[in-house]
């Protein structure tokens, strides 16, 4: 449907894990202003709008793959330790919003079980517990997700230089992002899966009473 002239372009990533008996299923999709742009299915990605070229996206799917790998064997592992015989489903939505006026807006959600978990606040590349009251999963995640550049910095650089450049390059009619301002869009899923990799070692600790 064609959008108001008022209306904020927007990027949007969803990423759904479900990890269940030692096992992780992956799946989601990214939107670029309303258009499908990526899609995730298992440990395959696959980039819908001709956003980066063969060569640079043949990379990222590899880099991709090979993370989620990493992460099922790693929750195998702990499952392994530390067995649950119930399902954890995790969400993440990230993105931002590029306002006609040059402003921006950039968001980061995370859902447990469909319960708001934790939320990322851009301005100060700081971790906020959502889920209601005291929450023992949530307050390690937290701490995890802390430790890290990767998960503070430059997940703040993410959301509000490389997610806000791609809208830039769309609002300016060329679809594409330039040289200087092209980077892994894959990135914000990687990082989005980083972000379940602190929830899951979260989860599989304190099920085991060591948070």
């Amino acid at each position: 449907c064609p959008t108001s002239p008022a209306a904020p372009l927007t990027f949007t990533m969803v990423h759904y894990t479900r990890v269940f008996e030692g096992n992780s299923l992956f799946w989601g999709n990214a939107s670029l202003d309303g258009r499908l742009s990526h899609v995730l299915e298992g440990h395959n990605v696959t980039q819908v709008l001709p956003l980066e070229p063969p060569d640079a996206w043949a990379r990222r799917q590899k880099d991709v793959s090979t993370y989620l790998s990493y992460f099922s064997n790693l929750v195998k592992l702990f499952n392994k330790e530390r067995p649950m015989d119930y399902t954890q489903r995790l969400c993440c939505r990230l993105g931002c919003h590029l306002f006609p006026n040059g402003t921006s807006h950039s968001f980061y959600e995370v859902t447990l079980n469909g319960t708001a978990f934790l939320s990322f606040h851009v301005p100060n590349a700081t971790w906020q517990r959502r889920w209601p009251g005291r929450h023992q999963v949530a307050a390690f995640a937290e701490m995890e997700l802390m430790k890290y550049p990767i998960t503070t910095h430059d997940l703040q650089h993410f959301l509000n230089t490389t997610c806000v450049s791609i809208l830039q390059a769309q609002s300016a009619g060329t679809g594409k992002l330039s040289g200087r301002s092209r980077a892994p869009l894959v990135l914000g899923l990687i990082l989005g899966t980083l972000c379940l990799l602190g929830m899951a070692v979260g989860i599989f600790w304190c099920t085991g009473g060591s948070c």
